[in-house]
């Protein structure tokens, strides 16, 4: 597996959104299954794992820090903090007191003495940015964490947390369907030598050819309150993402290794994280590292999928008004 920089560390150039396992698309797999999920992610090379306190409310962490205590001092773990489960119910809370108590209860559920890269899920816009990475800051000195990053926020936001503290890695939602970190947040990530960790980059499966015309989503799956998934628009973009797939199979790729190369050639500083339950996909992921898309071809998937192209917010407008876009 190739490498890329991840703040002070090195890391595999695809690392593993550990969410599927426990956590937002239907009934999560056996924990068994999970462990062995995660461990074979490591077999293949991965070494930078993502998991957060808000995914299964706390399960998510338990999962990945018992499977990967083995090799805990081989990988780099990432949380993340700022948006739990609080009596069942999702909660976005910024305070310098919650993020420094929801640290302390993830070590203990991931098992381990320190957090590598330990991210703000969300800005509680009710607290300064300022605040809550300071809060993350007094968290690096304790030596309870070695790096901050920072989730769905603008350029502007980056920019006032990096004079706080130093900000190894922005998370976003970024893939081919959804281009919105271009070009500015990207520029600004690149200029300040902020990592780009890109989540969902096979846009929840429908880049990976996953998404049936009429989707049976199982009870709880996080795609049922996403408009680009629904009527009027899922039709229209179950027809893009066909042509996509005609195109890279006739490259001699798959729709999520395409989808992923294409990300990886999009700059040095990008990581996606492709989460999955099945380990054939996390194999097919994998394997994306090892492709280097040729400038025409990147030319041709930046012109098929503009951002005008695709129908539909990627999220509610309830969830839309919590991030922070440019």
């Amino acid at each position: 597996m190739p490498t890329r920089s991840l703040g002070p560390f090195t890391v595999s150039a695809i690392g593993l959104g550990c969410m599927n396992v426990s956590h937002a698309y239907g009934v999560p797999p056996e924990r068994e299954a999970a462990e062995a999920l995660l461990r074979q992610a490591f077999d293949e090379g991965v070494t930078h794992f993502d998991t957060a306190a808000l995914y299964g409310f706390g399960k998510n962490e338990e999962v990945v820090g018992a499977a990967l205590k083995p090799v805990r001092d081989k990988i780099i773990l990432a949380s993340k903090c700022g948006m739990t489960g609080v009596d069942g119910k999702r909660v976005i809370d910024g305070r310098p007191e919650t993020l420094k108590a929801t640290c302390d209860a993830s070590l203990k559920r991931l098992q381990t003495e320190v957090i590598d890269l330990y991210t703000l899920h969300r800005w509680d816009k009710q607290v300064p940015i300022e605040d809550s990475v300071g809060a993350l800051a007094d968290l690096v000195r304790a030596g309870k964490i070695r790096a901050i990053g920072l989730s769905e926020v603008s350029s502007q936001t980056l920019r006032r947390a990096h004079a706080v503290h130093p900000i190894a890695a922005v998370q976003s939602e970024y893939s081919l369907w959804t281009r919105d970190p271009e070009p500015r947040l990207l520029a600004t990530c690149a200029e300040l030598g902020t990592a780009f960790v890109a989540f969902s980059p096979v846009g929840r499966g429908i880049l990976a050819g996953g998404i049936a015309p009429q989707p049976q989503f199982a009870p709880g799956d996080i795609r049922l309150t996403m408009p680009r998934f629904a009527e009027p628009h899922l039709a229209a973009n179950l027809a893009q993402a066909e042509r996509f797939a005609a195109l890279v199979r006739a490259w001699g790729y798959s729709p999520a290794q395409a989808a992923l190369a294409w990300l990886l050639a999009k700059g040095p500083h990008i990581l996606p994280i492709p989460g999955t339950a099945k380990p054939a996909h996390l194999t097919e992921n994998n394997s994306a590292a090892a492709i280097t898309l040729a400038a025409a071809q990147v030319a041709a998937l930046d012109a098929l999928y503009a951002l005008e192209t695709v129908q539909g917010p990627r999220y509610a407008p309830a969830v839309m008004a919590e991030i922070d876009p440019d």
